[in-house]
């Protein structure tokens, strides 16, 4: 089977990850890590700390991307007697069912489709905040499933006009397709008391199987780090393949600049044929409209072939199709597919 429908990764992982798994001495599990003596997490969030230029108290390590994104929310929802959390129209439904699950009230600002885009107003998400004042605010950048992000200036200029109290947790999750910039994030994690910066090794290190994600929040959360830290350390395994991958950025560079090929070939097959609109995206997957008469005839030529793409059901993208950005052979046979379906649908 071809799974192209959860964005995960359809490339061979780095030699380095490789190797961290054949090398691993299996006796290393019959101890805890012994650097929490030392006052540290963790091995991964002392490398962390160095690359991204950030202390290693405010690196928060969880289990995956998920882990972080539940505790954040959990806790912060459940402080006082402010519930609500503000969450981008489309996205990911997880959020919606996260802050369900402590109660929370949930609110939407919109994303603007912009010709080939979709896009934040950022002015509007600034007054959508001060006016619903929820105690957190959530951006996806880039967004699943539209695929556009927001800059760091936006992201800044976000952070200065909303209420200090209001915590605002951005979704980095597949953030480094397109730019490998990160030297952003620092310099907004120490003027934001109010941030939390999420990214994880599931989408460009490729890793979703791993289940490490990490992330970077604003000083003074004492009470929120001991809320999510493991006092007896992470999983040592986990700890030795997540510094293999974090080593290995060329290899993950290479395979996200091969994403480049299929967003063309999507571009090129699809953007210009009737009922079709192919949206620019800078994660690893990439959004298409498409017309929905073919859509019964589409599900099982797919299925035909072993290929599984994600039919999207949300409101108002009931005619859109999320694709992982696969390899090439892969990315031809989905559009080969479509293009076969559309012209025997048309006639």
């Amino acid at each position: 089977m071809n799974y192209l429908d959860r964005n995960e990764f359809n490339f061979k992982p780095s030699e380095k990850v490789v190797n961290a798994i054949r090398q691993f001495n299996p006796e290393t599990l019959c101890f805890y890590t012994r650097i929490y003596d030392e006052g540290k997490k963790s091995v991964i969030s002392v490398r962390l700390s160095e690359m991204y230029g950030v202390p290693e108290e405010q690196v928060l390590l969880g289990y995956g991307g998920e882990d972080l994104l539940k505790n954040s929310i959990h806790y912060f929802l459940t402080q006082d007697d402010n519930r609500t959390i503000l969450i981008p129209q489309f996205s990911w439904w997880y959020y919606n069912r996260v802050a369900s699950e402590c109660g929370g009230d949930t609110y939407m600002y919109p994303l603007y489709e912009k010709e080939d885009t979709f896009s934040y107003d950022v002015d509007e998400v600034i007054s959508y905040t001060n006016r619903i004042h929820p105690r957190m605010l959530l951006l996806a950048s880039p967004n699943n499933p539209t695929g556009n992000s927001l800059t760091s200036e936006e992201i800044g200029r976000i952070m200065e006009n909303i209420p200090a109290d209001t915590m605002v947790l951005v979704d980095e999750a597949y953030a480094s397709f397109v730019s490998c910039d990160t030297d952003y994030i620092a310099p907004l994690v120490n003027k934001y008391g109010n941030l939390i910066i999420s990214r994880t090794l599931s989408k460009f290190y490729g890793l979703p199987g791993l289940r490490v994600g990490f992330a970077f929040i604003g000083a003074g959360h004492d009470q929120f780090l001991s809320y999510c830290n493991k006092y007896l350390g992470y999983n040592r395994f986990s700890e030795a393949v997540a510094l293999a991958a974090l080593e290995s950025e060329e290899h993950y560079r290479k395979v996200a600049d091969e994403m480049e090929w299929d967003r063309q070939l999507f571009k090129k097959e699809l953007g210009g044929e009737p009922g079709f609109k192919v949206y620019k995206s800078v994660a690893n997957f990439i959004l298409v409209k498409y017309p929905s008469e073919i859509k019964e005839a589409l599900q099982a030529a797919m299925k035909e072939q072993d290929y599984k793409i994600k039919f999207m059901t949300d409101k108002g993208m009931e005619s859109c199709l999320r694709i992982t950005l696969g390899r090439k052979e892969q990315i031809q046979v989905v559009v080969d597919t479509i293009k076969r379906v559309a012209k025997a649908i048309r006639g």
